[in-house]
């Protein structure tokens, strides 16, 4: 089951890519990101209510669901549709690859969360494919002020987002569904992300284009309501940085789809990279599930001997 809710979010998130980029006009980035996200929330809501999925929440909660909401759908996005104006595209993509990184090292501070060497063996055969998926943008930056802004956006996007999982194990262990965790803080990053555009007196616009339209729908919808709930769940499955590991997946149908609608060429370097991407998420996903079974199953010889 959680083999296939992670090619489901690769699939997701992969198709994103481009639904964001088509999404860039006319309306202002934060605009556009609101209704994503109160599209999103309203969704989520509706049919919580309808299917009682909603778990009433205490007060005690909501402030750490507040910092979720500003972490995963309000700083993490501004930071990340920014960066793009002042580094290439492919450069945000491999600073995002490695949110499995910052939720390792964030998972063993606040939960002390274990990896092992083929985790990060694996993180590292993975970033050095996706860079090979954009040696061209990477061959084409140079270090300069608008550089060091971008890089240093897209960084505090990562991290932002690795809050926002650490927050969710958080909540998960509070007894908290991903599924009201998500609803509840998706409003509060709609309440932050109003109360910006009101304060900047950005203009409520709308393209009724069927290509912004479709997109906004796509976005809102399957990589927001499914998307965003099955990435906790994925969380609380098999750990923040295995599930992380689908940002490093995504650029890969993100490709796939360009070349189809953009006319992106492969090469031998992006060929390369798709492989070491690939091999990657094998070192880091099955060998640790092995490792797992065998600490299990030692542990059941332990207890039968015990007996």
């Amino acid at each position: 089951m959680s083999m296939l809710l992670y090619v489901l979010m690769v699939l997701l998130w992969g198709l994103s890519w481009i639904a964001i980029k088509w999404q860039q006009g006319d309306v202002a980035i934060l605009v556009s990101i609101f209704y994503r996200f109160a599209l999103a929330g309203t969704v989520l809501f509706i049919v919580g209510k309808c299917f009682n999925k909603l778990q009433e929440v205490k007060c005690k909660h909501h402030k750490s669901l507040l910092l979720q909401g500003l972490c995963l759908f309000c700083f993490n996005f501004i930071a990340f549709y920014y960066a793009t104006q002042y580094i290439p595209s492919g450069l945000t993509a491999v600073i995002m690859a490695s949110a499995p990184i910052f939720n390792a090292l964030q998972g063993k501070i606040f939960f002390q969360t274990q990896t092992n060497g083929y985790f990060w063996l694996g993180m590292l055969v993975g970033l050095t494919g996706i860079s090979l998926l954009f040696v061209h943008d990477l061959k084409a930056a140079t270090l300069t002020e608008d550089m060091l802004t971008g890089i240093a956006l897209s960084l505090l996007g990562t991290w932002c987002f690795s809050m926002g999982n650490m927050l969710s194990i958080r909540h998960t262990r509070a007894q908290l569904q991903p599924y009201t965790a998500t609803t509840y803080a998706m409003f509060y990053g709609c309440a932050a992300l109003l109360l910006m555009i009101l304060l900047q007196g950005l203009p409520f616009t709308i393209d009724f284009s069927p290509l912004y339209l479709g997109s906004l729908f796509y976005l809102a919808i399957p990589a927001s309501v499914l998307g965003f709930t099955l990435f906790l769940v994925l969380v609380n499955r098999i750990g923040a940085h295995s599930a992380a590991y689908v940002l490093v997946l995504t650029p890969i149908v993100a490709l796939i789809v360009s070349s189809l609608f953009e006319g992106y060429q492969w090469t031998g370097y992006s060929t390369l990279g798709l492989f070491l991407i690939v091999m990657g998420n094998v070192i880091a996903q099955c060998k640790a599930a092995y490792l797992t079974r065998i600490k299990y199953g030692l542990m059941d010889k332990q207890v039968e001997r015990s007996l």
